[in-house]
């Protein structure tokens, strides 16, 4: 249940088209759901935060995936994350007209209905990193706001990037992926006035280390409006970056 649901079920109740039973009914599996012992179902997660729970869906089976997607779409909008091709079939089964994109591997249905402020750019220093810029993307679809891509632009070749600088300063936010060394960030910290979300990507030599070389690079940024998140996740960058562009 979101804030606009409880308003519009408060407000009949308070126009007596609804009685105190209907509301209590309604309200019954608050704030959770219980899936057997497989897993309890945060029902009331939009309330509270702004947006449901989303799927995690590495290291549970296809059946879990599916059983507990079906559930929550039953709430509000659905946003699985982490799910491989091969266990995409048995949820889209059980959640009809959700869409996976095999790219940001993200199965999805519905799309919030909150007022956002602007959009948020995601930018990324290379098309392997695209993977994780997705999963950005389609998160902040489902939470309602317009996203612009700026995708390729690292600092290997730094004029692809000052021929975005405009999509970068009228965003609300940016996110930016990068493997490597993990540079992009403080470079777009150092260009614009907005927040910006560093998301070091698992791309790259030997030597980026599966994606700590990036890591530690954005940790230690010297552009004061940059902050980080963990390797490959767009998720969580994308989620602070919504909740600003909201503000």
């Amino acid at each position: 249940m979101d804030e606009k649901t409880l308003r519009r079920l408060l407000g009949r109740v308070k126009a007596g088209d609804a009685s105190l039973d209907d509301a209590i009914e309604a309200l019954k599996a608050a704030p959770f759901e219980r899936l057997g012992d497989m897993a309890t179902v945060d029902t009331h997660r939009t309330l509270r935060v702004g947006m449901p729970e989303v799927v995690l869906a590495e290291s549970k089976t296809a059946a879990q995936v599916a059983a507990i997607a079906r559930k929550l779409a039953g709430h509000g909008p659905l946003l699985v994350t982490r799910l491989a091709p091969d266990k995409a079939g048995p949820a889209r089964r059980a959640v009809r007209g959700s869409v996976y994109d095999p790219v940001s591997r993200t199965l999805r249905k519905g799309r919030m209905n909150l007022p956002a402020r602007g959009p948020v750019a995601i930018c990324c220093a290379g098309t392997s990193d695209i993977p994780v810029c997705e999963e950005a993307a389609v998160t902040l679809d489902v939470m309602g706001v317009e996203v612009v891509r700026v995708y390729d632009v690292g600092v290997a070749g730094i004029h692809r990037l000052l021929a975005r600088r405009h999509d970068l300063a009228t965003a609300r936010a940016v996110i930016v992926a990068a493997g490597m060394e993990g540079a992009l960030p403080s470079v777009v910290g150092g260009l614009v006035g907005r927040p910006v979300i560093g998301v070091p990507t698992s791309v790259g030599y030997g030597a980026s280390l599966g994606g700590l070389a990036p890591l530690f690079t954005m940790l230690n940024s010297c552009a004061p409006n940059v902050t980080v998140v963990n390797v490959d996740n767009g998720f969580g960058a994308a989620f602070v970056a919504g909740l600003i562009a909201r503000e």
